[in-house]
């Protein structure tokens, strides 16, 4: 049997490279930075106050609600399964995604 040889010291690891053609943001530039976004339950959602913007995308469907006066500040599972997607409060309480008027 022969003698082991010592191991040879291993490369170091190279930094990875971003993947090509992945945008970390799915919204619209022009909406800039949301004050809050997340996902659930397939659904991925980012809240822009300023523009009063409610961004919704699943499936790469992207849809934008206009939030009115709600200073939305909480997301939430839909306990009931009475409607698809999260459910959001703000300042005046729940916020269902049907009550919010979606944009063209």
């Amino acid at each position: 049997m022969e003698p082991m040889k010592p191991m040879e010291p291993m490369e170091p690891m190279k930094p990875m490279k971003p993947m090509a053609g992945a945008a970390l943001d799915w919204w619209p530039a022009s909406l800039g930075s949301p004050a809050s976004s997340g996902a659930q339950d397939g659904w991925r959602y980012a809240f822009f106050p300023q523009a009063r913007r409610l961004v919704m995308e699943r499936d790469g469907r992207v849809t934008q609600y206009d939030t009115g006066d709600h200073a939305i500040n909480g997301v939430s599972q839909r306990q009931d399964g009475s409607a698809e997607g999260p459910v959001f409060t703000s300042q005046h309480g729940t916020v269902d995604l049907a009550s919010l008027d979606p944009l063209a």
